[in-house]
């Protein structure tokens, strides 16, 4: 190998291009098992945007079920939730253009089993015994309604009649379950002003052969206890994850009393953004295969449920994707990813340990030598706490730099803003480091994986706590050398949008930065905004009007003089959730005040770029612009952006 060309940070050439990032990744998701067969979705942004469930079958053959002209997305919550079930070889789907559910035979046409109408359905199980799909509606026919209605509904399987209304009592339902004999039906519950990871409340009630629910049972949850995914064991028995003592562990609820499976400072499950996320499974009567997460890396085990002993597998990758992982009895099938694999499906045989990977989230094969290899950090913040994060030096086999020179450093921030950073290989961030600049993903004050506490330490602090961490990260990388402190940069979608808006406002340590569809006015979010986000700025920031002056000081729409150093925007035109104009009015604002900026909009594109040629512009205009702002000259021949008041 010939001896590296000495080039500045941010002028290296890569392998790893734009196409690369934009057309050859899926994002995988929704797993479920049919006897031998396994299924999965598939989100294509080279379909544009398109979600398609693919099967495999027990002799290892791949076909795409999801006919052309659908796509299966269930928007409720507008967030999504589980969006088909598989039953006998029939998959039932809910398509992205009307949210009506489908039922798609073998050698068949989809077909619509549930009337026209503003519903959406979401978590869907199949209740063989009754032969009806159970799961939740949202109903948005009543005009007269702020928001809409949440319920727990039976649909005929043939489509004959109206789903049948099994309860409406509460803001919002998620997770119902069915235990094996068909005869119960466990579901979740929580009411405005909670969101799901405060507090949500478990019951339990038998499902009778008449469609109607016998006296229900409140089996554990309340206001301060949030209960994740009951799943019903073979034997009858409800198990359930709960952070009760801080940590998300699992418990078992049997003759009226509830116990703990294996106590442990890990968390067993996700934050429940998406309805019908899994963790966990039984693979027989007496065991069950579970994942959990310490310091943000994820580990697979088998606990016994004779003595609740658990045992770790083997399982050399340490980032579990989207929550969902499905066991049947021999096998378990999981995304899983670590930083030198992609996040893939994988099929773990139980007995030998194989892995069959099924699926793998890029299509091409990362060229050796560029592949940047996570830091796990630990560093000191505000209010003598400790916050988290993944530094990704500048790696490129190719090139060197120049011995007193130090990288540009690109902070980046997550959304939710309890979701949380993961170490899988993305190729997204190799693209960053492979070019010569630094990336430190943070798992601030907030995020989820390090307990309740940790989680709650966003409460109130939205706009501070994730700030300082975010500055402390970056001054982490600075002092100990690893970065220019002079070109430090941040970048974030959504709510990470607004962590990155805040940090550019209200602190001196940023000299550039990106908003992807972020929050710039906390009152405008709350204008108009759906019904699962409605109150979560009660948590975050504080009740309004009450605490009005809270959301008008960590706005940075309402302090243009604040922020003097270049931003650039990127937003969709359909986004319900963060609306296009909280963009276009901070870009007109600095534009206004002679601040260098840009900003590009895309028709077609929600809350989340999905389209291969959004993320592809995207990537190519923040590195252009970045490149414009610090002075380094790109390798790449990267389409131009128009930035405004900028001289050079």
């Amino acid at each position: 190998m010939s001896k590296p060309t000495v080039a500045p940070y941010g002028s290296w050439k890569s392998p790893i291009t734009l196409d690369m990032v934009a057309h050859g990744t899926v994002n995988l998701m929704r797993i479920a098992l049919d006897g031998p067969d396994t299924y999965w979705a598939e989100v294509r942004p080279a379909e544009g945007g398109r979600t398609v469930i693919v099967k495999r079958d027990g002799h290892g053959k791949m076909q795409d079920v999801t006919p052309p002209g659908f796509s299966s997305v269930s928007m409720v919550n507008e967030y999504g939730a589980r969006s088909f079930t598989v039953a006998n070889g029939v998959v039932y789907f809910s398509n992205d253009g009307d949210q009506r559910v489908y039922r798609h035979r073998p050698g068949e046409s989809p077909v619509p089993i549930t009337p026209e109408g503003d519903f959406r359905y979401g978590s869907k199980v199949f209740n063989e015994r009754l032969d009806r799909i159970i799961c939740i509606r949202e109903n948005h026919t009543d005009p007269d309604e702020d928001h809409p209605l949440s319920e727990i509904v039976a649909i005929d399987v043939d489509g004959a009649g109206d789903p049948q209304v099994l309860l409406a009592d509460n803001d919002f339902h998620s997770s119902p379950c069915i235990s094996q004999d068909g005869t119960q039906l466990a579901w979740l519950t929580w009411d405005h002003p909670n969101m799901p990871w405060d507090g949500t409340e478990l019951w339990t009630a038998r499902l009778n052969d008449d469609l109607r629910l016998g006296p229900a049972a409140l089996v554990a949850g309340g206001i301060d206890e949030a209960v994740i995914q009951p799943e019903w064991s073979p034997t009858g028995e409800l198990f359930f994850v709960s952070d009760r003592t801080d940590w998300a562990n699992l418990y078992r609820w049997r003759d009226g009393h509830v116990d703990p499976v294996y106590p442990m400072d890990a968390e067993f499950a996700r934050s429940n953004w998406w309805v019908g996320m899994c963790s966990y499974g039984f693979d027989s009567p007496n065991s069950l295969i579970c994942s959990y997460s310490r310091r943000g890396h994820w580990s697979l085990a088998r606990i016994s449920l004779d003595d609740n002993r658990l045992t770790p597998i083997q399982f050399p990758y340490w980032e579990m994707g989207h929550g969902d992982l499905q066991v049947d009895p021999g096998r378990v099938v999981l995304t899983a990813g670590s930083p030198v694999q992609p996040l893939s499906l994988m099929e773990v045989n139980m007995e030998d340990g194989e892995v069959d990977f099924l699926r793998v989230e890029y299509e091409e094969d990362l060229p050796l030598g560029y592949t940047s290899l996570p830091e796990t950090i630990e560093f000191a913040t505000d209010n003598n706490e400790t916050a988290h994060a993944f530094l990704y030096p500048p790696i490129n086999q190719d090139f060197t730099a120049p011995e007193d020179e130090r990288p540009p450093l690109l902070v980046t921030c997550h959304g939710g803003p309890h979701s949380a950073a993961s170490a899988d290989l993305n190729l997204t961030t190799q693209y960053w480091t492979s070019r010569g600049v630094a990336v430190m993903d943070v798992n601030y004050g907030g995020s989820r994986g390090y307990g309740r506490h940790y989680r709650e330490r966003l409460i109130g602090e939205w706009g501070v706590v994730d700030v300082d961490d975010c500055v402390n990260a970056a001054l982490y990388a600075v002092g100990r050398g690893k970065a220019d402190g002079d070109r430090v940069a941040i970048s974030g979608g959504s709510a990470g949008g607004f962590t990155a808006l805040a940090s550019l406002a209200f602190r001196d340590v940023f000299k550039a930065g990106a908003s992807y569809f972020g929050v710039s006015d906390l009152e405008a979010l709350l204008s108009g905004i759906h019904k699962f986000d409605a109150h979560s700025l009660v948590g975050l920031v504080g009740p309004y009007p009450l605490y009005r002056r809270r959301y008008v000081e960590r706005s940075p729409i309402n302090f243009p003089e604040s922020t003097t150093c270049p931003v650039i925007f990127f937003q969709g035109l359909e986004d319900t959730i963060v609306p296009a104009i909280q963009s276009e009015e901070m870009f007109k604002t600095l534009k206004a005040n002679g601040v260098p900026t840009a900003y590009l909009a895309f028709e077609g594109e929600y809350h989340g770029f999905r389209m291969a040629d959004t993320i592809k512009k995207c990537l190519s205009a923040e590195f252009y612009f970045y490149s414009r702002i610090f002075g380094f000259e790109p390798a790449d021949d990267l389409e131009p952006v128009a930035i405004e008041n900028l001289d050079r």
